[in-house]
């Protein structure tokens, strides 16, 4: 996608509160995005994804208190609000509103082939059971809230490991599919893929996951931290002997981590039989060096989850500023409209009327633009390119409720007008607001 030198990317990273964050959460996603967060280049848009939670887990208790833990960990580990929108998904009522929006327009098809969905089906089918069995409406309409969450903030790209590219790509089925029906709303959205993000393994080498619980959690207390590194499995190679670093729990772990002199260094150490106790106490020693200093931030804020309460609350106003004059726009594009033109006789009568229009579209350089054409089609304003179709909106409606003072206001935003050029836009700006109040009237 082309943008402008100086227009910002909008980057948005969700992660779900179904458990205490744990180191894999931290090099995986927290820490990357922490440090994105703070490029002047990028507008960022991080939440806290509680409705998918309710996908994995009825516990009420357990996703209150991830919700307060996670959100903790992004403000300890240096997330910023006031450089960022930070805020919890059940927050914004018109994401479950577009997610209806967008389930109108997204084919079973589609759906049926998504990872989650298919992988529980391939479960029952291995036990013989039926194929739908355990599955719920909210595991198989999963991706369409997914593809909400994205475009709702019309996101240029979504940091995402490489097992969850295929959900960039259903949002952007969506959002082309709502595009050629409504005209152009949603900006398609990319997948921001960083292969220096580490997936690191859990105690027992399997993928650190709450469902395995093989977790480190990112804010155990020092001791703790300490023991769980000592129990993080290895194989039976005595000191002395020379250990593998491939398949290495404990390396991949501390690599992650690391800086490459760093990580050469133990890897020199493996070649020479370092122990396994020794090789661990280095990894606990270089995991706590990095962790420690954020700890008492952490321990505070969990502490005062009024504060972060406040900080959540504020972040989902300032992210509702961009989605309730968005969703107004989808509304009226999809026909939730106004309906004080009850008269049908009178409705159809005006729809064979021919009235100046405005065109918006989103063109090959990332950019959104609008026409002004009039009654018979002739283009009389062309617009120059804007960064999202909410601020080619907002111009649009300058113009539809100002006219000829719009265009001058406008001016600098707008290809330049010559004065006959001038005129006759003016004149259908005031012939359009004619048509619109006769309408409404």
């Amino acid at each position: 996608m082309a943008l402008l030198p100086d227009t910002p990317i909008r980057y948005l990273t969700g992660i779900t509160p179904s458990g205490t964050p744990h180191l894999g959460n931290y090099v995986g996603s927290i820490r990357h995005s922490v440090r994105f967060s703070r490029r002047d280049d990028v507008q960022s848009f991080y939440f806290l994804a509680d409705y998918h939670a309710l996908i994995k887990t009825d516990e009420p208790a357990r996703i209150q208190r991830s919700t307060l833990e996670i959100a903790a960990s992004w403000l300890a580990c240096g997330l910023d609000p006031e450089r960022v929108t930070f805020y919890r998904q059940s927050d914004i009522p018109e994401i479950p509103e577009l997610t209806w929006f967008l389930t109108c327009v997204t084919g079973k098809g589609l759906l049926n082939r998504a990872h989650a969905y298919k992988a529980q089906v391939d479960k029952n089918a291995a036990r013989g059971e039926d194929p739908d069995a355990d599955v719920s409406a909210g595991l198989f309409m999963y991706p369409v809230l997914m593809g909400a969450d994205i475009l709702m903030f019309n996101a240029h790209k979504v940091p995402v490991g490489r097992d969850q590219v295929q959900h960039i790509e259903m949002a952007r089925d969506m959002a082309q599919h709502f595009n050629h029906l409504y005209g152009e709303h949603f900006t398609l959205p990319g997948a921001e893929i960083d292969d220096s993000v580490a997936t690191l393994p859990g105690l027992d080498g399997r993928k650190m996951s709450k469902s395995y619980d093989n977790t480190i959690p990112l804010f155990t207390p020092r001791a703790q931290l300490q023991k769980l590194i000592n129990g993080i499995v290895t194989d039976s190679r005595a000191p002395g002997e020379p250990k593998e670093t491939e398949g290495s729990a404990l390396f991949q772990i501390y690599q992650a981590f690391a800086d490459d002199e760093e990580t050469e260094s133990l890897r020199q150490a493996f070649a020479a039989g370092i122990a396994w106790g020794d090789a661990k106490q280095l990894l606990f020693e270089r995991i706590d060096r990095e962790v420690a200093p954020m700890r008492a931030h952490y321990d505070a804020l969990l502490n005062d989850p009024a504060q972060i309460e406040r900080i959540l609350r504020a972040g989902a106003e300032k992210a509702r500023a961009l989605s309730r004059p968005f969703m107004e726009g989808v509304r009226h594009a999809v026909g939730l409209r106004n309906l004080a033109s009850h008269d049908p006789a009178v409705a159809r009568k005006a729809a064979k009327v021919a009235r100046p229009s405005f065109k918006q579209y989103r063109d090959s350089d990332g950019l959104f633009y609008f026409k002004l054409l009039d009654a018979s089609g002739v283009q009389l304003v062309q617009s120059r390119g804007f960064a999202s179709p909410q601020e080619a909106g907002r111009a649009i409606g300058t113009l539809r409720q100002q006219r000829a003072d719009g265009l001058a206001q406008l001016a600098a935003q707008l290809e330049p007008l010559d004065n006959e050029s001038m005129r006759a836009a003016s004149a259908a700006l005031e012939a359009l607001a004619a048509a619109d109040a006769a309408s409404e009237g």
